[in-house]
């Protein structure tokens, strides 16, 4: 079968990500792929493992990318895929209005990913507008009854992201090079309890929520934070508001900024427990799953897929949402005594791309 996957940009993020490792799986067992984008860092990448990238501004929401309608219905007609999959809301949009000019005989079928709580409205309404809509986590699926209540539950169909098993071991360590490196430039991390607050610099991610749980720390001086994540430019003032804070409750030597890393491995692995503490419901968590898979405790509040991975993997990490004080004495708990993490043995990646794949084949019959 052909199958092409259409999203705004391939730089990165979990769309993409879900991109590149269908595309992946979809060569590997022999079958066509196609990625329609406006190109980005990962289009070399894709392309080396046999997919046909083409480029094409299906990434502003404005009404310039109306303009790219008639270009998108040639693509499809000269592709001729079996499978349209949209991931997002406005390549989702000019699919639409691009097979309307295709006769209904010549149309390919239309599968979409809901990979966000979307704000509710009718431009969001379009990703449920498909044959098979794939939610990415159970909360995903209870989002879309919820608020899209004409689209048939019969057509949801839940397939969970997953992670590689073998990019994230059970009981990895990182290499003595790495560990030098570190101490060598953040000398201060030596020899303490670290917790670690992974993501981008942005106010979801709950960073004020860490500088108040370090603040009620203070009497353990060898617990150290560190946040794993860098701030783009739009977000420097906040960057710079959350240091001042850091400053003014003098916990200056208790919490260090790492920025963006590519080494996440290494510090998820590094790591005596990893946080979760966004201030919105995340559609999966997939930090979270990969710090369990190498075997680090998680503590989380009990929302969104988050709590999906802890209730089945490492329910003693579940806490209730903005609960202070249990996180404080969950956290405690975790000082005094390390816990064990079992190794995980589901949301794997090969799950996810089998369940995709036969979507695609289950629609085609």
């Amino acid at each position: 079968m052909k199958v092409m996957q259409l999203l705004p940009e391939l730089n990165s993020g979990g769309v993409e990500r879900g991109t590149l490792e269908i595309a992946r799986a979809l060569v590997a067992q022999g079958h066509q792929s196609v990625v329609v984008s406006n190109g980005g860092r990962l289009v070399p990448d894709l392309e080396a493992e046999g997919t046909l990238h083409i480029p094409l501004a299906i990434h502003k929401k404005s009404l310039s990318s109306l303009l790219q309608i008639f270009s998108l219905r040639k693509i499809i007609e000269q592709q001729r895929p079996d499978i349209l999959h949209v991931r997002s809301r406005v390549p989702a949009w000019l699919t639409h209005l691009a097979l309307k000019g295709i006769s209904a005989a010549k149309r390919p079928h239309l599968i979409s990913t809901v990979h966000g709580f979307y704000s509710v409205n009718r431009y969001s309404a379009i990703m449920t507008k498909a044959e098979k809509v794939i939610a990415v986590s159970d909360s995903v699926v209870a989002y879309i009854q919820e608020n899209y209540p004409e689209c048939p539950p019969e057509d949801i169909v839940r397939i969970y992201r997953g992670i590689d098993p073998k990019a994230f071991p059970h009981g990895y360590q990182p290499s003595a090079q790495w560990l030098n490196r570190i101490f060598a430039d953040y000398p201060q991390l030596e020899d303490k309890f670290i917790l670690c607050l992974p993501g981008r610099i942005t106010r979801l991610k709950g960073h004020e929520t860490l500088i108040a749980l370090m603040q009620q720390l203070k009497n353990h001086p060898h617990v150290h934070a560190v946040v794993v994540g860098g701030a783009d430019a739009k977000k420097q003032a906040y960057l710079d508001e959350l240091e001042q804070s850091i400053q003014k409750e003098q916990l200056t030597q208790q919490i260090t900024f790492v920025g963006h890393r590519s080494d996440i491995r290494e510090w998820l692995a590094f790591s005596d427990v990893v946080l979760s503490l966004s201030n919105q419901a995340e559609t999966f968590g997939r930090t979270a799953l990969e710090a369990l898979s190498v075997g680090t405790p998680v503590i989380g509040w009990k929302r969104g897929g988050v709590a999906e991975i802890l209730s089945q993997l490492y329910p003693q990490g579940l806490i209730e949402v903005d609960d202070q004080q249990q996180l404080l004495t969950t956290v405690q708990r975790h000082i005094e005594q390390p816990q064990p993490v079992a190794p995980v043995t589901q949301f794997s990646l090969q799950e996810m791309c089998q369940q995709t794949l036969a979507l695609y084949t289950s629609i085609l019959k």
